[in-house]
């Protein structure tokens, strides 16, 4: 699994002649991150010491109520059926995974009892299982209890291909098996280095077997618990308007002691970024507000002599523009995914594009302190950072590849080819920065002779996990639209599969898919292919590295802006935000100091 060593070091901080500081040093020193660190020690045998809780409460409730706002708001209530984070966010206040990633980025158990690893008999040496024993006495809200025989069903109706499953992906290749009513057995076609997959997270959150058993397949859509969920987690579901509110009552028999603090929860949606931000950092009306995407210098402003701040998490988050390869105006959606796009199909046409995007103003002028210019879609940990990259902006050369291409400006200053003019429709959610960004880069595109039709789509819409929304951005009916891509795990397998070509949505698969540029490569397929299944973490790295290189030379997607993770908060609340996971993946940790 290891080479001699990196296994020699392993076998020192097992014997306890070497520190995991240490070793944690010696991994940084060739690339390797302190999350990535952990994981390495952990499949090699060395159980991952839980850190110093600073939880300070000392028993459940009486912290009243936390008001959080969400300006993106759910649209259902099921980790399955999730196709974005606010959906994920709004399953997770109720549903909860085996284990989640602290700030971080090392695994704690919340329905396990025990992060597996070689020393405790849950991972396989040769990487080809992953055993889990399940924390004992815990129960659903409605009073049953929660067995192996949940999480099996998980597996088996994620995996099916009627119910289109945005979690799809992580298993359809594993056999989940039961051991006993407190013990699953994850089984993996290959040698699998993250095992960490299944199960894990918020995307890995479990629904129960009892009100979902009859619903698996293609009548996913039909259960009534999509919208009213039922879970093991800190707190109990009250009500649900897609879009708009979700609340919560405290679970008093929840399995974590002390826990939770707050006695109801509020998760609201709507508005916009600014307003959220003025509603928890100036007007204290609530006390967090999520994916706080403001212009730095308004955010500035807004923060001086309030009653909140804004908290920034670094992570590998990336705000981009994805091209769309297809031809958006098919009628006949199903057949979408066999036509060529009448303009981006050609290579030099996007590499123009790309030319034409002003990452270094977009900074200046959107997001200061929290982001940074980049050419890479994978931004971290620093071990798959690529250096072969760069990035460019000139009017001048996009001009060139386009006069080149055969594109050359009409009578009416517009460029054409073929009787075609070179017209792009560019949508987006609706957010200040965005529509910000948006206008930089039209207005670039202006001066390159392209006409550029600007749309924005109400987040609620644009993000919606309601198949029959044709505004969604995974239906991506637009020739280019800005969005951000969220990190969920320290892990990049999960993110970087995204582009591989199974994963193209289509109107059979509900739209579930998260290839949304309809990108498919064979070289990319392939490099994907080996890193699920490269156990050296030195080599796997290289892949995943490779892979972001093919996506830059491909000219898949324009990276703009490396994202800090931007949160508001009240300057009473005690969050616990990681920026492996969603922000409150971690929630049954948050408390009010006063």
């Amino acid at each position: 699994m290891f080479d001699a060593a990196l296994r020699g070091l392993i076998d020192k901080v097992k014997s306890g002649s070497m520190d995991r500081r240490a070793f944690v040093q010696r991994m940084i020193c060739i690339g390797i991150t302190p999350p990535m660190a952990t994981q390495i020690l952990a499949i090699g045998g060395v159980a991952t010491a839980a850190p110093p809780s600073t939880y300070k409460p000392t028993k459940c409730g009486g912290g009243g109520p936390l008001k959080m706002l969400w300006w993106q708001g759910p649209t259902l209530l099921n980790p399955h059926l999730a196709t974005s984070m606010k959906d994920q966010d709004g399953s997770r206040l109720f549903y909860e995974p085996l284990a989640c990633w602290d700030p971080d980025g090392n695994l704690q158990p919340v329905l396990a009892a025990e992060i597996p690893s070689i020393q405790n008999g849950g991972l396989a040496p040769d990487g080809k299982s992953a055993t889990w024993k399940l924390k004992p006495g815990v129960k659903w809200h409605d009073g049953k209890p929660f067995t192996a025989d949940d999480v099996v069903f998980n597996w088996e109706y994620a995996k099916d291909p009627d119910t289109a499953a945005a979690t799809t992906a992580t298993y359809r290749s594993t056999t989940v098996e039961r051991i006993d009513d407190l013990t699953v057995r994850i089984l993996f076609s290959k040698p699998t280095p993250f095992w960490a997959d299944a199960f894990v997270g918020a995307p890995g959150a479990i629904i129960p077997k009892h009100l979902f058993a009859d619903y698996r397949g293609n009548k996913s859509l039909k259960a009534s618990n999509n919208l009213s969920p039922v879970g093991t987690g800190p707190y109990k579901f009250i009500e649900f308007k897609p879009g708009e509110l979700v609340r919560g009552e405290i679970n008093p028999q929840y399995h974590m002691t002390g826990r939770p603090y707050f006695d109801t929860i509020e998760m609201k949606g709507g508005g916009d970024a600014v307003s959220a931000a003025r509603a928890v950092i100036q007007t204290g009306e609530y006390d967090f507000g999520s994916n706080i995407q403001v212009e730095d210098d308004v955010l500035l402003r807004i923060e001086k002599g309030s009653k909140g701040k804004s908290i920034r998490v670094a992570g590998a988050d990336v705000e981009f523009i994805a091209l769309n390869f297809t031809d958006p105006n098919t009628e006949a959606d199903q057949e979408r995914s066999k036509t060529k796009h009448p303009l981006l199909s050609d290579p030099a046409v996007r590499k123009a594009i790309a030319l034409l995007v002003d990452r270094e103003t977009i900074k200046k002028a959107i997001y200061g302190r929290a982001g940074n210019t980049t050419a890479n879609f994978l931004n971290g940990p620093e071990q798959f950072v690529s250096k072969n990259t760069s990035w460019e902006f000139s009017i001048e050369k996009a001009a060139k590849l386009l006069d080149d291409a055969g594109w050359k400006p009409g009578s009416d200053g517009v460029r054409e080819k073929d009787g075609r003019k070179f017209k792009l429709l560019f949508q987006s959610s609706t957010n200040g920065a965005r529509q910000k960004t948006q206008a930089i880069i039209k207005h670039a595109c202006q001066k390159a002779a392209i006409d550029v039709e600007l749309k924005s789509v109400v987040a609620s819409a644009f993000f919606s996990s309601d198949v029959a929304n044709p505004d969604t951005y995974t239906r991506f009916n637009a020739d280019i639209e800005l969005l951000a891509s969220l990190s969920t795990q320290p892990d990049p397998e999960r993110r970087m599969r995204t582009f591989h070509s199974r994963y193209i949505p289509s109107e059979e698969s509900k739209w579930q898919g998260f290839n949304i540029p309809r990108y498919a490569s064979r070289d990319y397929d392939a490099v994907i292919d080996a890193a699920e299944v490269e156990i050296d973490p030195v080599k796997r790295a290289a892949l995943f590295v490779k892979a972001n290189d093919i996506l830059w030379q491909d000219t898949v997607l324009i990276p703009v802006i490396h994202r800090m993770r931007v949160a508001a908060c009240s300057n009473t609340l005690r969050p616990v935000i990681s920026s492996w996971t969603t922000d409150i993946d971690n929630l049954h940790d948050w408390y009010r100091e006063v």
